[in-house]
């Protein structure tokens, strides 16, 4: 029977019968699948990995933002060797890596892996936009298209020790009751982008002083942006409805205006 590892390295080993294995998110000793929603949320390039007409592994870099339910997004030209190897065969991974000072791979990354679709939904288009707002310089070249990478699974890698598998349903985010937040977010970035950029800056106050901007909206939390910075600001609690939105976003505000306001020792 296999051993689990002591909750430091969030692994299974097989002992002498083979080499250890990532535990399922559930049972790993962090919280896997809420880092795993915060690396797709936040980066906003990744290697593209897809399989050549010989079957050859090809790897690319690509720029990527994400639908509501955080479903990877990606721009893509057919002139690109890439997409015409996703026409041809749509299986495919995407790496997350967050970088960062020192050694790499002491930074959290993730892979997703799954098959990239075609999509003309025109809320893929203004998310994607949001996130990269220089592409629409060529967003509607003839030549470029937008994809969705439906995940089949992911794995997780949080830097030393920290490893876990994860599945469709931990990548991503179940929309169940939350229709109104999808059907509201565009109207409800502008409202929040137009009048309430003071706001922005106090959610994303751990991040640095910038002009940030905010991209996306969903039921877990809400992406910023600030030139190529980003923030993943995460709600205190899962939000259904645009009256419930309105309530959370006004007392982060004024959570995180006292605790500016608050004298230092």
């Amino acid at each position: 029977m296999a051993e689990t590892s002591d909750g430091v390295g969030g692994t299974e080993s097989g002992g002498a019968r083979g080499p250890a294995r990532p535990l399922p998110a559930a049972q790993a000793p962090f919280d896997a699948i809420g880092l795993s929603r915060r690396l797709l949320r936040s980066i906003r390039s990744g290697a593209l990995a897809t399989l050549d007409s010989d079957g050859t592994p090809f790897a690319s870099l690509t720029t990527i933002a994400t639908d509501v339910d955080g479903t990877p997004l990606m721009l893509l030209s057919q002139l690109s060797a890439h997409t015409r190897n996703l026409l041809a065969d749509p299986r495919c991974s995407l790496l997350f890596s967050a970088g960062g000072k020192g050694d790499p791979l002491a930074h959290p990354r993730l892979t997703v892996v799954g098959r990239a679709v075609r999509t003309d939904e025109p809320r893929v288009r203004a998310r994607f936009l949001a996130r990269h707002p220089k592409a629409a310089l060529y967003a509607d070249f003839p030549d470029f298209g937008f994809f969705a990478l439906e995940p089949t699974a992911g794995h997780l890698n949080g830097g030393f020790a920290k490893a876990a598998t994860l599945t469709k349903a931990e990548l991503l985010l179940d929309l169940a009751g939350a229709e109104a937040i999808v059907a509201g977010e565009s109207g409800a970035i502008e409202h929040m982008n137009a009048d309430h950029a003071d706001a922005l800056a106090l959610y994303a106050a751990s991040e640095g002083a910038a002009a940030w901007r905010l991209t996306g909206l969903d039921p877990e939390g809400m992406d910023l942006l600030a030139a190529d910075r980003t923030a993943r600001v995460t709600f205190p609690e899962r939000v259904g409805d645009m009256g419930a939105l309105r309530k959370v976003l006004v007392v982060m505000a004024a959570e995180a205006r006292a605790k500016d306001e608050a004298p230092r020792a």
